[in-house]
Parts: C-alpha cells; structure tokens; sequence
C-alpha cells in the first residue's frame, strides 16, 4: 500500500516519464487507458493516461497526451530525449473498461474498447508490440509502474491486485 501512495500520479490526458527507483501511478482507471512503455536496459519508463481515441474527437487540443494518436508518439519522444533505444521497449496496456454497458445498443463499440483498439494501433503505427495487457471488463483499474524492474501491478475495483 505504501508504494502506491508515494507513486508520482499520472492523471487523465497526462503524461509522465521515470527512471531507477521511481514509481508511477494511474488512480480510477474506468474507459481511459494506461499505456506503459519501458525499457528495462536503462530502467527508464513512463505511462501516458489516454482519455480518447483520436485527437478528431475534442476542440481543445491542449492536452495530446489524452488523444492515443498524439499520446504514444509523445510519450516515446519524451522517452528518447532520455536515451532510450526504441528496440528495447516493452509494451504494456491497462485499461479501456466497459463502464456503462447497457447504454450501448448491439454491435457498437464503447469508448473504453475503442480506446484499447486505438491504442493498439498507434503502438503498431509506432513499430512496437503490445507485450501484455489487462483491458476491457466492466471494473476500474489503477496501476502502479516501477521504473526500475518494469514491474506493473494492478488493482481491480472490488478485485485483488496482480502483477500485468
């Protein structure tokens, strides 16, 4: 418990970069999604809270890093600035819950999934594979990152806390 309370917050359409022994963390995930890149050579990484999937979608243009478009490019410049070698990025997705369920009729895609597949494709757009996820569902989620191992937990709302 005492490492998520000391974790550097992450919050909606933000972005933040670590290093060594630093830890970072995303409260209250519900549709918005954690996209966790990091490079476990130079134990440098970051999270960008995505809120949308496309930059098309909102007037204020402000905050990039809530779009999944403009947030992963960002978030790997940023990480470059650093010296990290793209080829040695891990991938990791947490999020993109389905937190309203029945306002959605049949066959239409909610904001949380689209979130996930928008993110997805901006990853592949960016040359990198997704090495794990936890998305979907009907539950929030928050997540701790340590930048150190790369190590990702993560608390379900009403669930136990596991290791993405």
């Amino acid at each position: 418990m005492k490492d998520w309370l000391e974790a550097d917050a992450v919050g909606m359409g933000e972005l933040s970069v670590a290093a060594g022994k630093r830890r970072l963390a995303v409260r209250g995930l519900g549709s918005c999604v954690a996209v966790i890149l990091h490079d476990p050579t130079t134990q440098i990484g970051g999270i960008a809270h995505v809120m949308l999937p496309s930059h098309t979608l909102a007037r204020n243009q402000e905050m990039p890093a809530k779009f999944a478009d403009k947030a992963v490019p960002l978030l790997l410049d940023r990480l470059a600035q650093l010296g990290v070698c793209r080829t040695n990025i891990g991938t990791r997705l947490v999020g993109g819950a389905r937190m309203f369920g029945a306002g959605a009729s049949a066959g239409t895609m909610h904001m949380g999934e689209r979130n996930v597949v928008a993110c997805r494709l901006a990853i592949e757009d960016a040359g990198l594979d997704v090495a794990a996820e936890d998305v979907g569902g009907q539950r929030g989620r928050s997540v701790l990152f340590s930048a150190r191992d790369g190590t990702v937990a993560v608390r379900t709302l009403g669930g136990e806390e596991r290791n993405v």
